[in-house]
């Protein structure tokens, strides 16, 4: 009897099992440590934004968004950076106009098709190999690849001699830099997706090219904005191939009379090598312009930001069920 009376009531578990066992010594130092690096790095992001926003919003005049740079020795005779925006916005299109269909297209052949499967394992170590190749490294094949005659017509060209720099080369270049995030997210998107969306789509007689464009690419339409902000983030970032594809000049200087053909065949600048040119350790010495470039360079990437988070909201309406 007294062992019946020391049993725990039936349906109830024994008080010690509903207690969580406690946290080791070395569990609680690393969870302290998590805490920490993730309030250092919020206050790292919050420093840098809150720097530049300082430091640019007393540089910043309407004058420098409506005039071009020009050689001088004061911030006064130096002009604006109007061809370096422009340039930005230019290239930025650019390599996403390549990098965004391309991209989608081959998360699509990886996660939805994969056959044959020896070219589809290609496939993925070349764009991971592309992931962890640095900007310079494309921009020398860059330049041999567009220095040759068959491609004069995309640059540059002189008395038989190619010059190899022009928007286009450096639009091309640049929608690499893009492309493994592009690829990374779609793919991941696609792959979120439960399998029952696609059997529904097939079992109503829908083909697997009419559910993939039909059902999956809609619904992963978040992944594909957040594989395009981040691929344009890349690109506007980008120094490298801007100087060697690009001519690191900061005005437009086009090639040929039709005029935006021109402007593309022609050389020109971005707010990237604007900041390094305007920097105190560059050739321009012009601080304060480097300081306003950037406030704007970090303004475009917030609104960048700001927009697609919008979009991703709006569009994650439609919610699978699992």
């Amino acid at each position: 009897m007294s062992a019946l009376q020391a049993a725990p009531p039936r349906g109830r578990p024994p008080a010690a099992q509903n207690q969580s066992p406690p946290w080791r010594l070395t569990d609680r130092i690393g969870l302290a440590i998590a805490w920490l690096l993730g309030l250092l790095f919020c206050a790292v992001a919050a420093a840098l934004v809150i720097y530049f926003l300082v430091q640019g919003l007393k540089y910043v005049r309407p004058s420098l968004f409506v005039t071009n740079p020009t050689a001088g020795f004061s911030a006064s005779t130096t002009g604006g950076f109007l061809d370096p925006l422009l340039g930005t916005l230019l290239v930025t299109t650019l390599a996403m106009i390549i990098a965004l269909p391309a991209g989608i297209a081959v998360a699509v052949w990886l996660s939805e098709y994969g056959r044959p499967s020896a070219l589809a394992r290609v496939a993925e170590s070349t764009i991971e190999m592309i992931a962890g190749t640095p900007s310079i490294v494309l921009a020398l094949f860059g330049i041999l690849l567009f220095q040759s005659p068959a491609l004069g017509f995309l640059s540059r060209e002189s008395g038989g001699v190619v010059y190899g720099r022009s928007f286009f080369a450096a639009g091309v270049m640049l929608s690499l830099v893009a492309l493994p995030l592009v690829v990374a997210n779609v793919r991941e998107g696609l792959q979120a997706i439960p399998s029952h969306v696609r059997e529904a789509s097939y079992a109503l007689g829908k083909t697997k090219i009419a559910t993939t464009r039909r059902v999956l690419l809609p619904a992963a339409r978040p992944s594909v904005l957040t594989g395009a902000m981040l691929g344009a983030g890349r690109v506007i970032g980008d120094t490298a191939i801007i100087v060697v594809l690009l001519g690191a000049t900061l005005t437009f200087n086009s090639a040929g009379s039709v005029p935006l053909l021109s402007t593309l065949r022609g050389t020109g600048a971005t707010l990237t090598y604007y900041i390094f040119y305007n920097a105190p350790t560059g050739e321009g010495n012009q601080p304060t312009k480097a300081y306003a470039a950037a406030f704007v360079l970090l303004m475009m990437v917030l609104v960048l930001n700001v927009g697609v988070d919008v979009a991703t909201r709006r569009s994650r309406r439609l919610r699978w069920s699992s």
